[in-house]
């Protein structure tokens, strides 16, 4: 359910708010298990696998835990809103509460959602926080903040693998953003393709960002779709930039844009109430080829 519409250029992000990227990294808190994870050649619930709410599809991003161990897979917190598919506005934009199931699947399409491969419920959305803190306008956090985090039922957790497929990382968060002509890599799963994964690994070009840096715009040879909204977006390196977020309108038809991962991390971290929330790296290295 990708969102499309116009989005404003706005200014740059206080560096209060880039000091708590920091907290993306680190290992587990001593005293806590770290999750185990499924050999990849045997996960079925990984960066790219199809999450539906209420019957929407979007793709995930990346997997995440928290100072207890317990494990999140992201997408966008607007496939979790209740708006058109122009309403990009967080702020403004009404959502199904936390703790809405969200299902995990394989092989969905035009005609079914596919095979059901675990169980989780939303809980955390940058969109309900921003409602809850009252925030309101047409600021950055409203316009470009769109990441939500589905909490894996606990006895899925053993399916999940945090790997990307084809490419392999993320080796961590970029937060120096992207310059125009950069190589960057995404891997969508949108039902409109009928489940044939070939066409998911995409490989393209940033156009440059907008949005003081909160929003990547891109383009790839195979261009995002609706149904590909969430998934994730990284650089040369490997790192996770983005968040598909919105597919662009004329006169830029096949443009992307993507959220920025370390901010709305950062928002994240700060406002979700998950304590030791971070970015789980891959266990295979990124590998662009």
């Amino acid at each position: 359910m990708t969102r499309s519409g116009t989005r404003l250029a706005i200014s740059a992000l206080t560096g209060a708010l880039l000091l708590l990227v920091a907290l993306t990294f680190g290992s587990a808190p001593s005293g806590v298990a770290a999750p185990r994870w499924a050999p990849e050649n045997k996960a079925t619930i990984t960066p790219g696998v199809q999450m539906y709410t209420k019957g929407a599809q979007c793709t995930a991003n990346f997997v995440f835990t928290d100072g207890a161990g317990r494990v999140y897979v992201g997408y966008a917190a607007h496939c979790a809103g209740k708006g058109s598919s122009t309403d990009t506005n967080g702020c403004t934009t009404p959502s199904y509460p936390l703790g809405t199931p969200v299902t995990f699947e394989q092989g969905g399409n035009l005609f079914t959602e596919g095979t059901v491969v675990g169980q989780g419920r939303l809980a955390y959305s940058s969109w309900i926080t921003e409602h809850k803190l009252g925030m309101k306008g047409a600021g950055n956090t409203c316009s470009y903040n769109d990441l939500a985090l589905v909490r894996v039922d606990k006895a899925d957790v053993g399916k999940v693998n945090p790997t990307v497929p084809s490419f392999g990382g993320p080796e961590g968060i970029n937060t120096t953003g992207l310059k125009s002509g950069d190589a960057v890599y995404t891997y969508g799963n949108s039902s409109l393709r009928g489940g044939a994964t070939e066409f998911s690994p995409k490989k393209g070009t940033s156009d440059g960002d907008t949005g003081g840096g909160w929003s990547h715009n891109f383009r790839t040879t195979n261009p995002g779709i609706p149904g590909d909204s969430g998934s994730g977006l990284m650089d040369s390196k490997g790192r996770a930039v983005g968040v598909l977020s919105t597919v662009a309108v004329f006169p830029n038809t096949g443009e992307n844009a993507a959220g920025d991962l370390a901010r709305e991390l950062a928002f994240a971290q700060k406002h979700s109430g998950i304590g030791g929330l971070r970015l789980v790296h891959g266990l295979r290295a990124f590998n662009p080829n």
